[in-house]
């Protein structure tokens, strides 16, 4: 408290004490004990309004040493046990914090990670993946501004985060305590296996392996893709210490429609410690994309052969020939192709558009066109009875699918009425038209979507002459045939919109993140923030059901599954206001990425060290890591002078204490009779 504020308070007394007593001691005519009661009160009330107009403030200096953080992280992961760390590591952690030396220089933090930084002084072992980058970014918002030197228990095996060793700041220095078996075992590693998540039916897709070998003589290994009983592939394997490592590449066949897991291994003769890295579970999701396609046609003409053709090179594919009066029934195809179409395609029209099947139309110089301007609301024709060649001009923006140009520009022309082609809707044109290499501002191929029903147009006839030419240009028909085959395909997906989409994978490994999340929109396809969504969850094995609510995130709704045992599980989302359902499922593979090691990762860890300018340690040099701590001179205690202000009186009771005395004062005033 300044000089100021106590002679402002000396002078409060003082004023409060004159005006007091010159109102009721000094004026009054009976000083009874009522005019002493008066001139308390009227003292006491005085004096505290001037003192909330003061308003003392005590300050007060306060010197703190404040030590080096010291933080002492543990690697909790379930791979400190798998190499017999755990008790080694508990151990180093009791004599680093227990050292009265350490905990008189440095303020000593206890953390531990594994998938997640905490602040801890019990561990497990338990974590399911670790992440050393986590602690370098914990670390660095926890002591900002603060040089620190820094202590991992650790194997450094990281299973997920970025790369470490950059992570961590270069001013604070790093030293990791290396914990594990150092000693060099024979051991054979399947590191990574590359797979698509998908395959089609009757197809092959490969599948690509990284093998790793830790050992120090020459020897052989077979590495075997099976499913089941069933052995897909077998190859021998040549390993030395000077190649330590094999890709390996493999062609599967999908033979079975739906989600199919196959077995990686490989193996040898040989004695291993860890023969869990050895194995590797994958899964592909097989697709039937058999797809049925109806030509339908009144004439005979080269380019349905040749469709034909080009359209069943893809196994997936089967087309039939038929004409329209012949067709009993749709709901066996797919697509629709109408080559050529007339009045006699009426009926095949009208049941394709009750039914919903996607279509593709050619035209030629037997197409009647006014039928056609019946029965399209995509395009308008103008058509004369006059012949003309047309020939393709590339559009090089087209973005429905992916396509390459095969030469259209050099293909021969293809014939069609001379006339006008008006698009009515929104079309897609991948080929123009053109008359002698003069644009005739008309699609040649155009593809419309409507309402999730498809469409697609092909204005000519003599396509089989592209198919020619493009086998003339590649010694091959396959351009030619991808290329229909990319139309086919175009037709053959449905995209139409759905009120309720799910997001999911068909397979997860034990220990991943498990994510399902789902949008619903309302009738106008907009996202419905107001859904109420929940999930239904039974694992087949057991039968057991869970209940779970997803909750809303950004535009989509979200439920978190980690923690779930391996096995298959069926599942049902449901949108509680509409009973609107999707139903799937999906498969955790057991895989504990923790039990892949069999030595502690010492050149990474001695990398980040020497990144930081810290040193690596071993668990029988915990006492030089201590002496290192100690004797560092760059690691001092801080004097920090603290100055805090606090209010001398708190002003909400002092108005209190001052309503209290005047509303006394009015009462006994008023009681004698003195108002």
């Amino acid at each position: 408290m300044t000089t100021t504020t106590i002679l402002s308070i000396i002078f409060s007394l003082v004023v409060a004490g004159c005006l007091s007593f010159y109102q009721y001691l000094y004026k009054a005519k009976n000083k009874s004990k009522t005019y002493l009661l008066l001139a308390f009160l009227r003292f006491m009330s005085v004096f505290g309004l001037l003192l909330l107009l003061i308003n003392p403030i005590l300050t007060k200096n306060t010197l703190e040493t404040v030590k080096t953080p010291l933080p002492i992280v543990v690697d909790n992961s379930s791979s400190i046990s798998f190499l017999n760390g755990n008790k080694k590591t508990a151990e180093l952690y009791q004599k680093l914090i227990s050292n009265s030396a350490l905990q008189e220089k440095f303020d000593i933090q206890s953390y531990q990670f594994d998938v997640e930084f905490q602040q801890s002084e019990k561990f497990d072992f338990k974590g399911t993946q670790t992440n050393l980058d986590a602690v370098a970014q914990n670390l660095k918002s926890i002591n900002k501004n603060v040089i620190f030197p820094t202590v991992i228990i650790t194997d450094g095996n990281q299973t997920s985060g970025n790369d470490y060793v950059y992570g961590f700041d270069a001013t604070n220095k790093v030293f990791p305590l290396i914990v594990g078996d150092t000693t060099t075992f024979l051991d054979f590693k399947i590191d990574q296996l590359n797979v698509n998540k998908y395959a089609f039916y009757k197809n092959k897709f490969p599948v690509e392996a990284f093998l790793h070998y830790s050992g120090t003589r020459s020897v052989a290994a077979d590495f075997i893709i099976s499913q089941g009983n069933s052995v897909f592939s077998k190859q021998s394997i040549s390993f030395s210490p000077s190649k330590k490592t094999a890709l390996v590449n493999v062609l599967l066949p999908a033979n079975k429609v739906g989600l199919q897991v196959f077995k990686a291994t490989i193996s040898s003769r040989e004695k291993e410690k860890n023969t869990y890295n050895n194995t590797k579970n994958f899964a592909v999701e097989v697709i039937d994309q058999k797809t049925n396609i109806d030509i339908v046609s009144t004439i005979n003409h080269p380019d349905i052969g040749a469709l034909k053709r080009a359209i069943e090179t893809n196994a997936q594919r089967k087309v039939t020939l038929i004409k329209p009066n012949d067709i009993k029934s749709l709901q066996d195809y797919s697509i629709l192709i109408l080559y050529q179409p007339t009045v006699e395609f009426k009926s095949v029209l009208d049941a394709a558009k009750l039914i919903g099947i996607n279509t593709f139309i050619i035209t030629g110089n037997n197409t009647d066109f006014n039928f056609l301007n019946q029965q399209e609301d995509n395009l308008s024709f103008k058509m004369s009875g006059q012949k003309e060649d047309y020939l393709a001009g590339f559009n090089s923006q087209f973005n429905l699918f992916s396509i390459d140009n095969i030469g259209f520009e050099n293909f021969p022309p293809l014939q069609n009425p001379f006339g006008n082609i008006t698009p009515k809707a929104n079309v897609s044109v991948l080929l123009s038209s053109k008359i002698r290499n003069m644009d005739a501002h008309a699609p040649l191929l155009a593809f419309t979507e409507n309402q999730g029903k498809r469409t697609a147009y092909l204005l000519g006839e003599n396509s089989w002459k592209w198919r020619l030419q493009s086998h003339i240009d590649n010694q091959s028909f396959e351009k030619f045939d991808i290329f229909i085959d990319k139309i086919i395909q175009f037709l053959a997906s449905n995209n139409s919109k759905k009120s309720l989409v799910v997001e999911h994978e068909n397979f997860y490994n034990s220990g991943e993140a498990i994510e399902i999340s789902a949008q619903y929109f309302n009738k106008n396809y907009e996202f419905d923030e107001n859904a109420r969504l929940t999930i239904a969850l039974t694992n087949t094995k057991n039968k057991q059901t869970k209940n779970y609510d997803l909750l809303k995130s950004n535009n989509s709704y979200k439920v978190n599954l980690d923690g779930l045992e391996a096995g298959n599980y069926n599942f049902s989302i449901k949108e509680l206001n509409t009973k609107t359902t999707y139903s799937n499922h999906f498969e955790i593979l057991d895989f504990d990425i923790e039990k892949q090691f069999v030595n502690p990762d010492v050149e990474k860890l001695t990398q980040l060290a020497l990144q930081t300018q810290g040193k690596a340690y071993f668990p029988d040099q915990i006492e030089v890591l201590i002496k290192s701590l100690l004797d560092n001179e760059e690691y001092k205690a801080v004097e920090k002078n603290t100055m805090t202000k606090t209010l001398l009186i708190d002003w909400v009771w002092l108005l209190v204490l001052i309503s209290i005395f005047l509303s006394t004062e009015w009462f006994v005033r008023k009681y004698n009779g003195l108002l």
